[in-house]
């Protein structure tokens, strides 16, 4: 089937360029010494967390309990759930465990701790946790030096119904870098909280045998990962726009597109109407406070190619708007009805999201393979 073949809008997924982004991420967590726990929120598919697995076996990361589920329904068991557990999923995280599942559950506080421990209690089961660590003001967790993480680290250890796994940290912060010498620094803040944390978890005489960092902006740039145990990364497989403005890709390494068909026009608004809405692309607008506002995704050709200074300036539900970026003529006759055309976007996550599978290509306008992938929690 060729990508003229299919109905619009359509989630496409460049095979090669996929493939590309994953060894470039394992190649440099390798270098570094340490372990890659992919983060599968962005691809929510069997077919692209495989392919992430096949040169290096490990566990993955999930941001959903139906993601859990799903993976290890599909044979993969070392499980981290990188969420702050709610009680209503513990007897969700409960039914995962006695199956087999090697679910580890992520939580911040004495409170939570003890939530957790009682109903592992009352479950049969052990929760084993982590605790997560605030490493840049950005979200949830606790700070270096904040005397509860012994008092949490101590509940985990010593109730029957949880286990102290180790510690975690997601820089957040890093999405609003402004430069790679900012990302570096991120990264090496990143790596400095979580193993401040573990020594004092172990100076305490508690165990730390995870020591986690992650995000696929520090990731990229890491220099070092002395004492870490593992890194995790998920939107690296896909990258997006946002990430190229960060610095962390090119636009050429973005291997997800929206396909669209023009369905109509605009002359004295210099507009080509589309069936890419954002219910297709999204509603994310995560470039428009970088240097380069993309709109709604940039505009490019059947193969990918970005056309001049195009890209998706509106949307409604089911209507793209395409104007150039600086509010110059466009040339309409070169887009006549049923004209195709591929958006990248800006949140491969929340543009992945809104679709049920991927047309899969290497590259050629043929359409190789359909991977399906799921929504939800």
């Amino acid at each position: 089937m060729q990508l003229t073949d299919l109905e619009t809008p359509a989630l496409i997924l460049d095979r090669n360029i996929l493939d590309r982004n994953l060894a470039r991420m394992r190649e440099h967590i390798t270098q570094l010494r340490t372990s890659l726990r992919p983060h599968v929120k962005t691809a929510k598919s069997i077919d692209v967390v495989r392919r992430s697995l096949e040169r290096q076996p490990g566990g993955i990361t999930v941001s959903t309990l139906k993601e859990a589920e799903y993976f290890f329904s599909n044979g993969i068991t070392d499980i981290l759930y990188a969420v702050g557990i709610a009680p209503n999923k513990l007897e969700h995280a409960a039914a995962l465990r006695r199956k087999g599942a090697a679910l580890v559950l992520l939580l911040d506080s004495v409170e939570a701790a003890e939530i957790v421990a009682r109903k592992g209690v009352e479950l049969g089961v052990r929760f084993p946790a982590l605790i997560e660590i605030d490493s840049d003001g950005h979200r949830s967790g606790i700070r270096p030096g904040d005397r509860s993480l012994i008092e949490i680290g101590r509940s985990l250890h010593e109730h029957v119904g949880t286990a102290l796994a180790g510690v975690m940290t997601h820089a957040g912060d890093s999405y609003n870098c402004s430069s790679i010498e900012a990302l570096r620094d991120m990264a090496e803040r990143e790596r400095a909280a979580v193993v401040q944390c573990a020594s004092e978890l172990q100076e305490a005489g508690l165990p730390c045998p995870i020591v986690s960092v992650g995000s696929t902006p520090t990731a990229t740039y890491a220099q070092r990962m002395d004492g870490i145990t593992e890194v995790r990364a998920g939107v690296y497989m896909f990258f997006d726009l946002f990430m190229a403005g960060l610095g962390v890709c090119q636009i050429e390494d973005i291997a997800l597109s929206v396909l669209t068909s023009v369905i109509g026009h605009q002359p004295d608004r210099n507009w080509i109407i589309t069936d890419a809405g954002w219910m297709a692309l999204s509603r994310d607008r995560g470039t428009a406070k970088q240097r380069i506002d993309q709109g709604y995704g940039v505009v490019c050709d059947l193969a990918g190619r970005p056309i001049d200074d195009l890209i998706v300036a509106e949307t409604n539900q089911e209507h793209g708007i395409i104007a150039d970026r600086h509010g110059r003529a466009v040339d309409l006759a070169r887009f006549p009805v049923g004209t195709l055309l591929r958006i990248l976007p800006n949140h491969a996550c929340a543009t992945a999201a809104q679709h049920s599978h991927y047309n899969v290509i290497a590259h050629e306008p043929v359409v190789e393979a359909v991977w399906p992938r799921f929504n939800g929690w």
